[in-house]
């Protein structure tokens, strides 16, 4: 599939692992099978996830960035370095590797990944299959928290396995205390989501709210995949943070991050909403410009 680079201007064809296995998981009747059966599975995943952990995974790190041309210049460590491929996979990046934009009036994006982004929520279903409901209380396991972020913004973030696996703060605030609600793990990939954009409120979840002074509330998810082992806080809840700030990583495996605003707190950035609307997602780095404060 497609997808437009923002640093290079350009669309291009994206390669990540599994691309075929993925297609062949929802396009075909075996596969569906297959795939309610095992692996939508947490146990499957958690078995990918021992193996990942395990020392002689380390022999898979160099194949893969050079399989897959990762920038390896930006790694804290060394390829060769990381104890194992999970150890590789959820890497710290090098000081300076990414530069978070810190414009109070401004929000950043929350990871490295391809990005689609709604102005209004209501339009997230049509986007992925015409009829499909994009369920808010079901998403967020809340009709309270649902009522705050009816009719507003909603960025989703699909991280790659190829991606830095880690996932920061879109803009300064006051954090509360993350509520995991347990769920399968399908994939979250396009091909999925076109097939069901229920998936995203019947997977594996983290919900945080995120108290803005500038863009008040903000629900922050992040919703685990196929082969996800486990999504891990590093923040400190109640504690004031800056935009940019880590927190939180991915275990193995693709993901998704979604960022949703209230109404009329956002005007998310011009080429985020014109490529979304034609359908294609964005590439652009965590730190980087997502929006700004509305008025």
């Amino acid at each position: 599939m497609e997808i437009f680079n923002r640093y290079s201007q350009k669309l291009e064809t994206e390669h990540t692992p599994c691309a075929q296995w993925l297609s062949f998981l929802y396009k075909t009747c075996l596969g569906r099978i297959l795939l309610h059966l095992f692996f939508k599975r947490v146990w499957v995943s958690r078995c990918i996830g021992f193996f990942m952990n395990r020392p002689s995974s380390k022999k898979r790190i160099v194949p893969f960035c050079e399989t897959y041309h990762i920038d390896v210049t930006e790694f804290e460590k060394a390829p060769e370095d990381y104890e194992n491929f999970n150890n590789f996979f959820c890497r710290k990046l090098k000081p300076g590797a990414r530069t978070f934009n810190t414009d109070m009036h401004s929000a950043c994006f929350p990871a490295d990944a391809r990005h689609l982004g709604f102005q209004n929520i209501d339009t997230v279903q049509n986007f992925f299959i015409k009829g499909s409901k994009f369920n808010l209380s079901t998403l967020l396991g809340s009709q309270v928290l649902a009522e705050y972020f009816q009719g507003g913004s909603c960025v989703i973030s699909r991280l790659a396995p190829v991606d830095y696996h880690r996932f920061h703060f879109p803009c300064s605030g006051i954090p509360q205390k993350s509520q995991p609600i347990n769920g399968s793990l399908f994939s979250v990939h396009p091909l999925a989501l076109a097939k069901s954009l229920k998936i995203l409120g019947e997977n594996k979840r983290c919900i945080t709210i995120l108290d803005s002074e500038v863009f008040g509330k903000i629900a922050l998810l992040e919703v685990g995949a196929t082969c996800v082992g486990s999504i891990q806080q590093t923040y400190i809840p109640g504690k004031p943070i800056v935009a940019g700030e880590e927190k939180g990583y991915f275990a193995f495996g693709g993901s998704t991050v979604i960022t949703l605003f209230q109404y009329k707190r956002i005007a998310l950035a011009e080429d985020l909403l014109h490529f979304s609307q034609q359908g294609i997602e964005l590439y652009a780095h965590v730190g980087d410009f997502m929006g700004k404060v509305c008025g």
